[in-house]
């Protein structure tokens, strides 16, 4: 049976296919940034943008396992990168806190990787890009709506 053009099965593969072509694409370029790997590079990502944060919540947004995460958070502290603090409120929490070493690192990693990243998707109009994101949230809202609705009704 050959899979028909535009079904769900087709559209499925073209994602996969460009997922894997830009995963490819990020990955050689966080190789190339000299921070180790990519656990560490989104470990301290997600701390330069969100700021501070609990070693739990850190793992949850880059879905690495909390042994992952605690090893990647080992590593990056190592290097100077991050320090672990008490929350002020709650001294059970320990956050993680970029270092003044570790923002600027990641200034000039962030800016280096999204070039690249940027230059990848540089064959599409803004317009097109901002189509296709916008698509893309739809497909995504759409089937987790439905999974969720699908779970729902197993109860």
């Amino acid at each position: 049976m050959k899979i028909k053009a535009n079904s769900g099965s087709h559209l499925w593969i073209v994602l996969w296919r460009t997922f894997k072509a830009f995963e490819k694409l990020d990955r050689r370029s966080i190789d190339s940034l000299g921070i180790g790997g990519f656990s560490d590079f989104a470990v301290l990502g997600v701390i330069a943008y969100n700021g501070p944060l609990p070693v739990n919540t850190i793992g949850r947004k880059v879905m690495l396992s909390s042994g992952s995460t605690t090893t990647a958070i080992d590593r990056v502290e190592k290097n100077g990168w991050v320090v672990r603090r008490p929350n002020s409120e709650d001294r059970r929490i320990v956050e993680v806190h970029l270092t003044d070493s570790g923002k600027t690192l990641m200034d000039s990693c962030l800016l280096e990787h999204s070039i690249k990243m940027d230059d990848a998707i540089s064959v599409l109009e803004e317009v097109e890009r901002e189509e296709l994101v916008r698509l893309l949230k739809k497909v995504g809202y759409s089937i987790e709506h439905q999974n969720f609705k699908a779970n729902q009704s197993r109860k």
